[in-house]
């Protein structure tokens, strides 16, 4: 973003693609990368060290579909309603989706009869977005991609992306782009992990290959200035077990909001961005690391059973850092199809249907899914009814 240099904090070892699930005979080609991440001691973003390609990342194998979760979909169609009654409110206005998976926020925008394009690499979510009546681009956004756009369809009132714009290493092209892509009173709105959730509750999991940037307020607002543009909000939201939506639009054209100042003084007072803070966070790390593995062990020698919960990316994170291999954890129940019957990436750990998890029921629940815990918990009451317990790691670990 800068050209500053970058000083590492925290190294989560070699690690796998986070969304790269195997079939077992191709455990022997698996990629692996050091997972580090450092600061940038001029802008202050935090960034990952190593980048692993962006073609090795999205692909037509994706295996992460934003529509699986009730909470997710209930939460963009609320994104959708927004735009609606707050900025397609023109004649004839076009939204602009970067990285748009399923067509999980665009189905609401479609329904309402407004102009649209989702931008979309991976061949298989982009088709189903298709299915759904949905237009989508199948590309990588970038400066020629949004010029593209331009061309073909006009400018856009609204760019918008979802847990997407952390995932793009050439942050400089995607922000030339949108030079030439919005128009002039248009916004680019986008929803991403927030370091300080991930420092101050200890998401040390939400560190993944697809996660290249870790967005405070504070880098944002540097990162729009550079680019010519300016940061006029960043709300607090619940996505992900706490994220911020940004709101960036052309200099002067609104006013900054009282919320994005508070959180900027927050982020100072905290002193997020400090060295020091960032350094706790790695000690931190470890130490739960430690903690998990421990309990894990000490239930293994007491002939109790544990079964992992949930297997989004951030699970092969948490599994290959702490060495968790079928020994502790046997297996892991997800609900999504194109995962099941395969292997978890890095640790290797079975993925079943969810049927599999009351066959028997084991005594622990290991949490990967932390941040859909509500939902998960009310789903399997017979689960907690039947005297099973669960664990989670996150912000320490902690037997429920």
């Amino acid at each position: 973003m800068c050209d500053g240099a970058v000083s590492e904090f925290v190294d989560l070892g070699d690690q796998p693609t986070a969304n790269g699930f195997l079939l077992p005979e191709e455990v022997s080609a698996e990629f692996r990368f050091r997972l580090a991440v450092g600061a940038c001691e001029g802008c202050g973003l935090v960034q990952l060290v190593t980048v692993v390609p962006q073609e090795f990342r999205y692909h037509a194998g994706y295996r992460y579909h934003a529509s699986g979760s009730v909470s997710h979909r209930e939460h963009f169609a609320a994104d959708a309603r927004h735009f609606l009654e707050a900025e397609l409110t023109g004649p004839d206005p076009f939204i602009v989706e970067i990285g748009c998976n399923d067509g999980v926020m665009l189905g609401t925008i479609a329904a309402a009869g407004v102009r649209h394009l989702g931008v979309e690499p991976s061949g298989n979510v982009a088709d189903i977005a298709r299915e759904k009546g949905i237009q989508v681009l199948s590309a990588f956004f970038d400066e020629e991609c949004a010029v593209r756009v331009h061309a073909e369809h006009g400018p856009a009132d609204v760019v918008f992306g979802a847990n997407t714009i952390c995932h793009i290493a050439h942050i400089d092209s995607v922000f030339r782009g949108l030079e030439t892509l919005l128009t002039p009173g248009g916004v680019f709105v986008f929803e991403e992990p927030y370091l300080a959730t991930i420092v101050n509750g200890m998401a040390f999991d939400q560190i993944y290959d697809e996660h290249v940037y870790y967005f405070s307020a504070a880098s944002v607002q540097a990162m729009a200035a550079k680019f010519g543009f300016e940061l006029v909000d960043a709300e607090r939201i619940a996505m992900h077990g706490g994220e911020v939506r940004y709101t960036i639009a052309r200099p002067g054209a609104r006013v900054p909001s009282a919320r994005l100042a508070e959180l900027l003084a927050e982020e100072e007072s905290s002193k997020l961005n400090e060295p020091a803070t960032l350094a706790e966070f790695g000690r931190n790390v470890a130490r739960i690391r430690d903690d998990l593995v421990a309990l894990l062990q000490q239930l293994r020698a007491d002939g109790k059973t544990v079964v992992g919960y949930g297997a989004p990316g951030k699970s092969s994170t948490v599994t290959t850092y702490c060495g968790i291999g079928t020994d502790l954890v046997p297996f892991v129940c997800d609900s999504t199809p194109g995962k099941q019957g395969r292997l978890l990436p890095g640790s290797h750990l079975p993925v079943r249907p969810p049927a599999d998890f009351a066959d028997p029921y084991p005594d622990y629940a290991l949490l990967f899914a932390w941040n859909h815990a509500e939902e998960i918990m009310a789903k399997e009451q017979a689960f907690r009814d039947g005297g099973g317990k669960w664990i989670r790691y996150v912000p320490e670990v902690e037997v429920i």
